[in-house]
């Protein structure tokens, strides 16, 4: 009689200490959770901008496109426009226009001639990508990153990137 009272205490304290590591281990795992839904959210508000064009003063660079979303083989826009008040000064005639994959890979870059290029304040320039990389292969469907990258009349570094995506 004893023993089965001590094998069912036993149980009992089994049961109550897996009950406990149960709702300790799901705490943390919402917590986790929360934690990287959190992280990911944010990451995501800088992966999808979508304010292309705002004038500023100072200098800035904006990129803009006609839309976010492409079908594949659709030709694509791409605008370099200064959006500030100080001219800006690019390396060469591409005006350092470059489209890359999220893992940074280059993807694009049009043929320029290395020559220095100018942006007035609220001047634009227009570049077309008709989705073909610069092996020869058509981009695939996913997001690309669209960016260039100029000086300011201080010297000082002027980028500015967006997001597209290219669907089947």
């Amino acid at each position: 009689m004893e023993n089965k009272t001590y094998c069912s205490k036993r149980l009992k304290n089994t049961e109550f200490i897996f009950k406990e590591l149960l709702a300790k281990s799901l705490v943390v795992f919402i917590g986790v959770g929360v934690v990287s839904a959190f992280l990911f959210g944010t990451y995501l508000i800088d992966f999808k901008n979508t304010s292309q064009l705002e004038y500023v003063e100072g200098s800035s660079l904006s990129i803009v496109t006609e839309k976010f979303d492409f079908k594949q083989d659709e030709i694509i826009q791409i605008r370099i426009v200064n959006s500030g008040t100080n001219e800006l000064t690019f390396s060469d005639s591409s005006y350092g226009l470059k489209i890359t994959g999220l893992a940074g890979i280059l993807m694009y870059s049009p043929m320029s001639a290395q020559v220095i290029s100018t942006l007035e304040p609220r001047g634009e320039v227009t570049f077309s990508w008709d989705q073909i990389k610069n092996d020869g292969d058509t981009a695939l469907e996913g997001v690309y990153k669209i960016s260039a990258k100029g000086l300011d009349m201080d010297g000082n570094i002027v980028e500015k990137s967006t997001t597209i995506t290219i669907w089947k």
